[in-house]
């Protein structure tokens, strides 16, 4: 049962991240999840400052505005025009990332929060942690939290649909045909801080940033449309969690570890046996 109850926190972490790490890699902003799941560990921290408790909502509050307050000082910082995106980038991760460890480090001892637990977080302590409602067992709390998240993020994947699909293929059409690009933009943001709170405490910062961009990266070498890439996406995600897990059974090695490199291990085949953009069918052709 154990087993069964881990592999299902994998499989719905792996789809809670197939929609914001589809879109982002679409939109060439994967460093964006990074930035965003390594944000919110400062709005964990502080909260856990005034909350004294860990397993207090007020965390999961402050990660989600610290991850979306991350991404407006990005965006300040960009159109200030003093810096590119990849500079802000790399300048205010760290930042909120390094003033999150300083408070844990200093203020949080004492409490089950270390470092270790941001990074690679203990996938397979998450069954022990249980959903209690009038003394009924009704499982990890882990997938309790995943649900909604999933849920939160089909529900908008289905009624923004089409807003998505034509903001990104064609940002000028969508501004006249009536769709805000700066919206979905935030509003992308806000999904990619929910699923990256939702997963983080779970899996891990590694893990997150892993299962939101390698995924639809992989998915992106086989399709370039939309629904079926993210599809794909969510497939990928789900082996590379499973076969993770497998992996790290086999080896008795870290969970997160393994979840990582297993999805670097189908990138890397995709990459070498797409039918379109793989690198052997490319020498094939070049060589016909």
């Amino acid at each position: 049962m154990l087993h069964f109850e881990i592999a299902l926190i994998a499989t719905l972490t792996a789809i809670t991240c197939a929609l914001p790490g589809t879109l982002l890699v679409l939109r060439g902003a994967s460093l964006m999840s990074d930035a965003i799941s390594h944000s919110v560990l400062l709005g964990i921290a502080l909260m856990f400052l005034y909350a004294q408790r860990l397993d207090s909502p007020l965390l999961l509050l402050g990660a989600a505005l610290s991850g979306l307050g991350a991404v407006i000082v990005v965006e300040k910082i960009i159109a200030s025009k003093k810096l590119k995106k990849d500079a802000a980038l790399g300048l205010i991760f760290p930042l909120f990332f390094s003033l999150g460890v300083i408070i844990i480090s200093n203020y949080a001892r004492d409490a089950h929060l270390d470092t270790d637990m941001v990074l690679l977080g203990e996938l397979a302590f998450a069954p022990f942690t249980r959903l209690n409602l009038w003394n009924i067992d009704c499982g990890p709390y882990a997938v309790w939290v995943l649900l909604i998240a999933c849920a939160i993020n089909i529900l908008i994947a289905m009624i923004l649909h089409k807003e998505w699909h034509v903001t990104l293929f064609d940002a000028q059409y969508a501004h006249l045909a009536g769709f805000s690009p700066a919206i979905l933009h935030y509003l992308l943001m806000t999904v990619t801080s929910i699923s990256a709170v939702a997963t983080f405490n779970i899996v891990g910062s590694i893990v997150v940033v892993a299962l939101m961009i390698i995924p639809a990266s992989t998915a992106y070498l086989c399709s370039s449309n939309f629904s079926t890439m993210l599809m794909l996406s969510c497939g990928f995600g789900i082996a590379s969690s499973l076969g993770g897990y497998a992996l790290a059974i086999m080896l008795n090695s870290s969970i997160a570890g393994c979840i990582a490199m297993v999805s670097g291990i189908l990138f890397g085949i995709v990459l070498l046996g797409s039918p379109d953009h793989g690198i052997i069918t490319q020498m094939h052709r070049r060589s016909r």
